[in-house]
């Protein structure tokens, strides 16, 4: 049955679409589970990599822009403008994430868990559009080549694709993606406390 399943994958056009698809959709949900899978898929000859590379952007942008207009809409609802005028801590959240919006807009791509807050709560308070999206492309664009280029050479070495246990590289790249982000998360919580 896998082996089945893996050569209805590698058969055809659809299945690059599908792949593509599958990572964007994949992206939504994991986004360095999706960049590893790419990768490998990549390394693998599967997925070109200009189109594996394309379907992580438009899954991480459309994510980011969709928790943005999130919060947009949550802007609307008249009880929840209210409490955030009135929490004395949403006022200091607010305050540092207006003052340098860029720079606390490409820190919160790199700090698991803050994402999803901190993006949502750009489009509650209205940050520009442009600034936001400008911001998310630089830190996305950084983060996602760079981890990606890291998976790609290393899936298509040749010891790589002579072995078996090629896929393993995608819970090993996970595992090494998971403590980046915890020391990156600790060197920037750090520098600013």
């Amino acid at each position: 049955m896998i082996s089945e399943l893996q050569a209805w994958l590698v058969s055809g056009t659809t299945s690059i679409t599908l792949l593509s698809v599958g990572i964007v959709l994949l992206s939504y949900l994991l986004e360095d589970l999706a960049i590893a899978t790419a990768a490998t898929l990549s390394a693998n000859g599967t997925l070109p990599p200009t189109l594996a590379l394309m379907a992580i952007f438009i899954g991480i942008v459309t994510g980011d822009l969709g928790l943005y207009l999130l919060g947009g809409y949550a802007r609307k609802i008249r009880w929840l403008r209210y409490r955030s005028l009135t929490n004395p801590s949403f006022k200091v959240v607010r305050q540092k994430l207006q003052q340098r919006a860029f720079v606390n807009l490409i820190i919160i791509r790199f700090i698991p868990g803050l994402r999803t807050i901190g993006f949502t709560l750009s489009g509650f308070l209205a940050i520009p559009l442009p600034l936001f999206l400008t911001a998310v492309l630089l830190a996305s664009s950084v983060w996602t080549v760079l981890v990606f280029s890291l998976i790609y050479l290393l899936g298509s070495s040749v010891f790589m694709s002579l072995s078996e246990f090629k896929w393993g590289l995608i819970p090993v790249a996970l595992t090494l993606l998971f403590f980046m982000n915890r020391l990156l998360n600790k060197s920037f919580t750090r520098g600013l406390s």
